[in-house]
């Protein structure tokens, strides 16, 4: 009775996912900003900005994900790289809820040292072993992202499961990054990460639905939530489990399930 379940849950699943994952999905989403782009460095770095400030409401989000980008000329990946003293000052005055200018300045003066001198974002997220989860990777990334000097107030913009958090933005970023492209939707750009390492971003929607699905028992959207889920998920999608993540949101977003 269980197994019939878990693959009457599968087969549902798998409907609402194709449902979702495909380019209408992109318009209305956060990930509408990264898709602005063609190159490598500005897709990842426009993306993991735009995660970073991925709370509260959507349009909201991507009017302010937007402006962040036009205030560095529609070219992220040579503002970081290229910027002068007078050039942060605009960015200086931004503000999306408790994300204000000083953490956007440091976020860019970062960045521009992760380029410089670490290779650039993907290789700090690179796991030390092919059947880890992202978690340590999340740790480490974190640890060189804030190894210059910065306001304590802009460490809680990323978020550490090794700390407890879901790390729901930063898991939604390495979604975006690392899954299939096939759909149009996701970019598959990091190639030194597998689809199978990704957690689900667990959020109030995507955790209300696996609740009245009963493929998650924790009341709390933690690391341990997010650790439950990507178990079910794994046994019923091994290589690819956060594509449920276009499922689960949907359902709780626009069908209010």
């Amino acid at each position: 009775m269980a197994k019939f379940k878990q693959i009457e849950i599968k087969s549902f699943l798998d409907y609402k996912a194709d449902l979702y994952e495909n380019e209408n999905f992109i318009e209305e989403d956060p990930i509408s900003i990264p898709h602005l782009f063609s190159k490598k460095e500005d897709i990842e770095i426009s993306g993991f900005i735009t995660a970073t400030i991925s709370w509260g409401q959507r349009k909201t989000i991507i009017k302010n994900a937007r402006q962040i980008m036009e205030m560095m000329d529609l070219s992220p990946f040579d503002f970081i790289k290229n910027h002068s003293k007078m050039d942060l000052k605009p960015l200086s005055r931004f503000v999306h809820r408790t994300f204000n200018g000083t953490d956007l300045v440091f976020f860019i003066l970062s960045l521009k040292n992760i380029y410089v001198n670490h290779g650039g974002l993907e290789k700090l997220f690179i796991p030390n072993n092919i059947n880890d989860n992202m978690s340590k990777a999340i740790n480490q990334m974190k640890s060189i992202f804030f190894s210059i000097s910065h306001k304590h107030r802009t460490r809680k913009h990323i978020s550490d499961p090794l700390k407890g958090s879901a790390a729901k933005r930063i898991n939604m970023f390495l979604r975006w990054m690392v899954r299939s492209n096939i759909k149009k939707v996701d970019f598959e750009l990091w190639k030194s990460i597998s689809p199978s390492q990704l957690s689900c971003p667990l959020d109030v929607h995507t955790g209300r639905v696996a609740r009245k699905l009963k493929i998650l028992n924790r009341n709390q959207n933690d690391y341990k939530a997010t650790l439950e889920l990507d178990s079910y998920l794994k046994k019923i999608n091994p290589k690819d489990p956060v594509k449920y993540d276009f499922a689960l949101f949907g359902l709780g977003t626009f069908e209010d399930f």
